[in-house]
């Protein structure tokens, strides 16, 4: 699942960076307003964690610059405590969540997830698929009730497809949000990564449509 960090302060960019990347995450991160609008409008992203306070353009005109051209991924604002004009703008601007500065890491990281899992039609943290199961809050794959060991890579794999289960993904989507790019995947790196996948979960849970992509059904396997 891909993150774009939009957050001047390069501390707390790099904590949160951190801190969602132990989570499962493949995070991005951006410093400047300007910069973030055109990754914003340019490439997908699963979830932003927005700043309000950026140099150049400031997240308020970003985030609505990213409504108007109907960018629609799940974004949570960053904004100065005690400000609540400030977050009533920025709920009105687009964002879908607000958390004021400081916070915890475990509540912004348990934010994320939730628009994440809202945004893919999921209420839960826990994700199944027939007896695949996926749980957020332990980054687990079950099958069965028996725990699958999976690579960092692999996690993010299933995490994907879970999240877009009954939706065929092609193999650049599914690159581009668990590598950063699907400009110059390879196909082959992307069906070995779902090979070693199928080994350690049973080879019907994830099922290849050919010519389109992979699909992890929404009904029992």
């Amino acid at each position: 699942m891909r993150v774009l960090v939009v957050e001047d302060d390069a501390r707390i960019s790099g904590d949160v960076a951190k801190a969602l990347t132990a989570a499962g995450y493949l995070v991005e991160t951006s410093s400047d307003g300007e910069d973030a609008w055109f990754r914003g409008d340019t490439e997908d992203y699963d979830a932003v964690v927005l700043d309000l306070g950026l140099p150049h353009m400031d997240g308020l005109a970003v985030l609505k610059k990213w409504r108007e051209a109907k960018r629609a991924m799940p974004v949570i604002a960053l904004t100065a405590r005690g400000s609540w004009m400030e977050r009533v703008e920025g709920i009105d601007a687009g964002a879908d969540d607000y958390l004021p500065k400081p916070f915890r890491m475990e509540e912004l990281i348990s934010r994320v997830r939730a628009l994440v899992r809202r945004s893919g039609g999921h209420s839960s943290a826990l994700l199944e698929a027939g007896d695949l199961m996926l749980d957020e809050r332990q980054m687990r794959v079950s099958v069965s009730g028996v725990p699958v060991d999976l690579a960092p890579l692999e996690y993010r794999a299933v995490a994907y497809l879970m999240h877009n289960q009954g939706r065929i993904v092609s193999q650049g989507e599914l690159s581009e949000h668990i590598h950063g790019t699907a400009d110059a995947y390879d196909s082959n790196v992307v069906e070995a990564l779902i090979a070693r996948v199928r080994r350690k979960i049973g080879g019907d849970r994830i099922k290849t449509r050919r010519g389109f992509g992979y699909i992890v059904d929404a009904g029992p396997t």
